[in-house]
Parts: C-alpha cells; structure tokens; sequence
C-alpha cells in the first residue's frame, strides 16, 4: 500500500523536475479565441461580495490548513485589497481578456447558472454534465465559506477569495490558456486524465511569473515563486498519491499536501533568491553653495 511518509522525497524529485521555470521566451500577450461576451447590460467584470465580518471570520478559520501548508496569511483570506484587484485588472486588460467574469468573494449562484447557459463557447453536451455538476458543487459548498481560488471555464468565470497577486494572476492565467483552445470543454474534461492537470497548472504558473517578469516587477516574481510553486507542489503530490494510493481521511490529505509544499517551498525560495532587487533610483547631488 502506497503511505504518504515515503510521498515527500518522490515529490521533492517530481517539483524539481516539473516545477514550471523563469521566462526563456519574450511574454506573448492575448487570447486568440475568447468566449462571447455574456455580460448582463452595465455588469460590472469584477464583481465584490458584501462583507460579513461573521461568514468571513469564520472561511478564516476554515482556511487555517491552506495557510500553514502554503505558509501565506493571504491565502482564502475573505479579503481582496484594492491594490490586488488593480493588478488583476491589469492583467485582464493586457490579455485582452474582456469576457473573463472574475467574482471577489462573492457567492452568486443564480449568476453562474446564467452564465452556464449562456456560454456558447463550451459545447452544450460539456456544460449540462460536467458544467452543471461544477456550478452545483459551487452552490452546495460555496466557496465564500470553503474558499478555494479557482476558474471555472464552463462559466468563464474566476473566482478569488485570497489576497495575494501571484494567485489571482495564476486563476487568470487558467482563463487565458483556456481562452486560447477552440474545444474548449474537451480541453477541460482532459484534467480527468491522470497527471494531465499539471500540465495546466504549470501553464497558468509559468504565465502568472513571466507576466511579473515582463513587466519588470521583481517584488511580485518573488512572491510569485514563494507562493506559485508551494501550491504546484500540492498538485503534484496529490496526483502522485491519487495515482497510487487513496482514498485519504482530511488529515492524511493535509500530509500529501504538505508533502508536496516542502518541496515547492524550498524551489520556490531558491528562485525568488536569484532574483534581483529594483536598483533604487539615483539621488542627484546637490551643487556646493
């Protein structure tokens, strides 16, 4: 039987081995084939929800395991700054991702139902299976209580409740890379296949930094890789343990996840060391009286 005590160094191997590297490539920009736009008349594209001080305290606490694990208080925090919606923004605009609908710590069902319905650009039969069943999960376990940052492309809809940078521009970057495929419900069932969504979590990593790379923001590539490649390590453990262990009780899915983070977080420090720091901008002297 498969234990998850001889998980960490099989996934120390498979993070260093897959963990999603720095930009090689110039950044490429845009979204070949977005969806329609389904937008009610004057909806807004990022949409806020009411805070509740005692839902959000108590999605807090719920959340405890994920920041430990990811080691990030911002992690399902309940709470989005101004400051990080701006980022997303601009993201969203730089990527000409207009039809994108992104929902800040909101819980709006009858929302994503609509938009389930309306998005055209998924075939009929994927959104009234698959789709359908991932709006349910979405209204029976809501994430405003649960958290889980996550893109729903049966939807074409981001949904964040943490309150870091390099994690919305990651859901984002599953929006651009969904954006770009034609058979675009085919290409969601593929995550079904085994190890297939490390391929897709790798892709919206590696876009989420070569973004901050391109635009010259070495604080946010460091937090990008401090942050990116923990969660990555996540997913790799948990394909290797789905693969070959399971079912798991809640505790010992905490210990796969831990044992992919371990890895993720040490990759994760190594990189964002080599980075270098904004040089300080240069102080004219001032002329001698």
């Amino acid at each position: 039987m498969f234990r998850c005590r001889n998980l960490l160094p099989l996934s120390l191997f498979l993070v260093a081995l897959s963990a999603p590297s720095c930009a090689t490539v110039p950044y490429t920009y845009g979204a070949a084939h977005e969806g329609p736009d389904i937008f009610k008349k004057n909806e807004p594209q990022i949409s806020r929800g009411k805070p509740y001080a005692f839902l959000d305290g108590l999605g807090e606490v719920l959340s405890l395991p994920s920041k430990l694990i990811l080691w990030n208080r911002d992690v399902d925090r309940h709470r989005v700054s101004p400051e990080t919606e701006v980022a997303l923004q601009e993201y969203l605009a730089d990527n000409g991702l207009d039809t994108v609908k992104v929902r800040l710590n909101q819980y709006a069902p009858g929302g994503e139902w609509r938009r389930l319905v309306k998005n055209k650009s998924v075939g009929w039969f994927y959104r009234y299976t698959f789709g359908a069943l991932s709006v349910a999960f979405y209204t029976i376990l809501p994430g405003r209580l649960f958290g889980g940052d996550h893109y729903n492309p049966f939807t074409n809809t981001v949904n964040i409740y943490s309150d870091d940078p390099a994690i919305l521009l990651h859901e984002a970057g599953h929006a651009k890379d969904f954006a770009r495929r034609k058979l675009k419900g085919t290409y969601a069932l593929l995550r079904a296949i085994p190890f297939v969504p490390l391929f897709n979590e790798a892709v919206a990593t590696t876009d989420a930094i070569d973004y901050t790379i391109d635009k010259q923001q070495p604080a946010a590539e460091k937090d990008a890789y401090k942050v990116l490649y923990p969660a990555y390590g996540t997913y790799v453990s948990g394909e290797v343990a789905a693969w070959f262990g399971g079912p798991f009780s809640y505790l010992e899915s905490l210990a796969v996840a831990l044992a992919g983070a371990i890895p993720g977080h040490i990759a994760g420090r190594i990189k964002a060391a080599h980075v270098e720091d904004e040089p300080a901008p240069l102080v004219e002297p001032q002329a001698s009286q």
